[in-house]
């Protein structure tokens, strides 16, 4: 596991979901509507079904796409052994989960590699990715972050070059991109054309060893004849192992579009969905799959660097229908938490030792994974948590505030904080900007989380596992 150092802020989990937002709400009520009716009819599932369809419309999916998944639904869902089952109301959504799965992509990210990697590198370097979509898209920005990505995970020496030569400035956004990342960008010189910055790119990689070129191409603010011969005879000298589409996922069916333009007269290999975290309908990502028959590989979920993610069919599949993503949750926590402390920690809690210093180190680094709300937002059951927390009025200040309560107090008082009486907390909610009440509220939380993890250390991980929803409520 790594430890803390230079891991991202940006909250994967909730721009995963926020997504689909207004989708998970509405599939939310439909299928809490048919758990409710226990035994189902072919016309509840027709209801049912018309609903869901009206839903992904709302979306932006594309109708052909919504077509065929609605009629996959129905024709897995209307037959006995669903109608007949426990629980067919379960059996259905298990459906409407294995379908959306088949849109977005079959298995994690529909065309891993077998080392884990969804972006295709030839064994004999360099590899060429041609970087291609419309201007506006985000490609410069996630050309830098791609280079990251391969450079830090795939441990592959990069060179990125800018075939951009229209838009001002375009090459040095890049160069000044490649500084902030470490990473090599190709010199740029005066008046060379996109065909002879190509080949320059490719004869220096082979000279300097580097394994990939990342080539950067020039967009337009709409598909056009010049465009698309200056892209096609780009890849025709460098014969890319990749041609990925860059698209901007807040441009709904526009983006559907771009896609199966490029797709039909470039051929690409894969998309890049970008602003993720901008939209919260969704369905240009379950449209573009179906309309190219190509698989979305990597997202863009915000500003930072490293804010590109894995695109994983069967996750967000979850996460549409509420069922969290447990999986997402477990790795974002082994990126911030070292292996040693957390088995320290452990240790310390199941022997009912848990310290306020203990409590402040890991409200940082749940702080570190992300938002509250993202956070929650992959736990199963993901909306009804997300309502709890509003009527709870709970987001990213209760943890600032419980941070700041914390360190206004000495190290006598975190060790024991028996010794808290009136006017220790009054001042304490002085020098952490908090009120005497927030004070009493964490202190009462303190006491509870340690009470519980003494009981749940004497019944091992099953005792550990029933507490989060005791928790949950206390940091309000």
């Amino acid at each position: 596991m790594r430890s803390t150092a230079g891991i991202q802020e940006e909250d994967k989990g909730s721009k995963t979901l926020g997504m689909f937002e207004n989708l998970t709400d509405s599939l939310g009520g439909i299928f809490d509507k048919l758990r409710k009716r226990g035994s189902l009819r072919e016309s509840d599932i027709e209801t049912a079904l018309r609903e869901v369809r009206i839903a992904l419309l709302e979306a932006d999916v594309a109708v052909d796409v919504v077509k065929d998944l609605v009629a996959a639904v129905r024709a897995k869902s209307l037959v006995q052994s669903i109608l007949k089952s426990v629980t067919p109301s379960q059996m259905v959504v298990k459906v409407v989960h294995d379908e959306l799965i088949n849109v977005l992509g079959n298995g994690p990210s529909d065309g891993s590699l077998s080392d884990g990697s969804s972006i295709n590198i030839s064994a004999n370097p360099p590899s060429a990715i041609l970087m291609v979509g419309l201007q506006g898209s985000g490609k410069t920005t996630t050309t830098a972050k791609l280079a990251k990505r391969l450079t830090e995970r795939n441990r592959k020496k990069v060179l990125m070059a800018s075939l951009d030569v229209y838009r001002p400035a375009a090459q040095q956004q890049l160069a000044t991109l490649g500084d902030q990342i470490q990473v090599r960008c190709l010199a740029s010189v005066l008046g060379e054309k996109p065909i002879a910055i190509t080949k320059r790119a490719m004869q220096n990689a082979r000279l300097e060893g580097f394994d990939v070129v990342l080539l950067d191409t020039a967009g337009r603010l709409h598909i056009d004849k010049d465009l698309m011969t200056e892209v096609a005879d780009i890849r025709d000298i460098a014969s890319p192992d990749e041609t990925l589409l860059i698209s901007d996922a807040m441009t709904g069916q526009d983006a559907v579009n771009v896609a199966r333009e490029f797709n039909e007269k470039i051929g690409i290999s894969g998309i890049i969905l970008t602003r993720v975290d901008g939209d919260a309908r969704g369905g240009a990502a379950l449209s573009m799959r179906s309309v190219t028959g190509k698989p979305i590989k990597l997202m863009g979920v915000g500003e930072k660097m490293e804010a590109l993610d894995e695109f994983n069919a069967e996750r967000i599949a979850g996460s549409i229908l509420g069922m969290g993503d447990v999986v997402g949750l477990v790795e974002k926590a082994q990126q911030v938490v070292n292996e040693e402390d957390a088995e320290r920690m452990a240790k310390k809690m199941l022997k009912g030792q848990f310290t306020l210093d203990d409590m402040v180190k890991q409200l940082g680094q749940i702080r570190q994974m992300g938002s509250l709300e993202g956070l929650m937002g992959m736990l199963p059951g993901a909306q009804n948590v997300k309502q709890q927390m509003t009527a709870h009025n709970m987001d990213d200040t209760v943890i600032t505030h419980q941070e700041a309560i914390i360190r206004a107090m000495t190290k006598a008082e975190r060790r024991n904080p028996k010794i808290l009486n009136g006017s220790r907390r009054r001042r304490i909610a002085l020098g952490s900007g908090t009120s005497v009440q927030q004070v009493n509220r964490m202190l009462k939380q303190f006491k509870q989380v340690s009470s519980m993890m003494k009981k749940a250390g004497k019944k091992g991980n099953r005792g550990i596992a029933g507490m989060m929803p005791t928790i949950m409520p206390g940091l309000r």
